[in-house]
């Protein structure tokens, strides 16, 4: 606890690579949560031994399979009802996986554990320059209270300049499909 500041944790953990199960790194956090304000994202500072592996050929392999489509991409329900993730759908997947990670990370408290669920919708926007744009319905399931939250992310993404959520906003429980 630090008095009227928040409380801080001191974390060490093992990260695994999603793709390459058999890489990983250790990785040591302080994450601080404000008092009181809940609009405030937890401060978080992080030290990595090591690296994981690059990702720069499926990048740009993925990359360039979006830029050729005639049509935009539309996919819906990544994963399936049965938890599976097409071969082709597998780094729209990972896109959304990282995006809702930041928004995750916006809105944690102490209290909440987010955890992506399942992409209900997305759609590419149409660009004139050379970023990718998706915007996504996704689900967050809300660990402790067991809630499913519908949640819309826009996201840039370019191999050369990663990922950034340009815009994010909770949905009414609702939300239409």
């Amino acid at each position: 606890d630090i008095d009227g500041v928040g409380r801080k944790y001191h974390l060490e953990l093992v990260l695994e690579d999603v793709l390459h199960k058999d890489s990983t790194v250790n990785c040591t956090a302080e994450v601080l949560y404000h008092l009181g304000n809940k609009n405030i994202a937890p401060d978080v500072q992080f030290t990595l031994e090591g690296e994981l592996r690059n990702t720069d050929e499926a990048d740009n392999i993925f990359y360039n399979r979006i830029k050729s489509l005639e049509k935009e991409l539309v996919a819906e329900n990544i994963p399936d009802s049965h938890g599976n993730v097409s071969p082709e759908m597998q780094p729209v997947h990972l896109l959304a996986w990282v995006a809702s990670g930041y928004v995750i990370w916006q809105n944690s408290t102490e209290n909440t554990k987010f955890q992506l669920a399942q992409i209900k919708r997305v759609k590419q926007v149409k660009r004139s320059d050379e970023y990718l744009e998706f915007d996504y319905m996704i689900l967050l399931h809300e660990m402790v209270s067991q809630e499913i939250i519908p949640w819309q992310m826009t996201v840039l993404w370019h191999p050369q300049h990663g990922v950034q959520v340009t815009q994010d906003s909770r949905q009414p429980k609702h939300a239409p499909e």
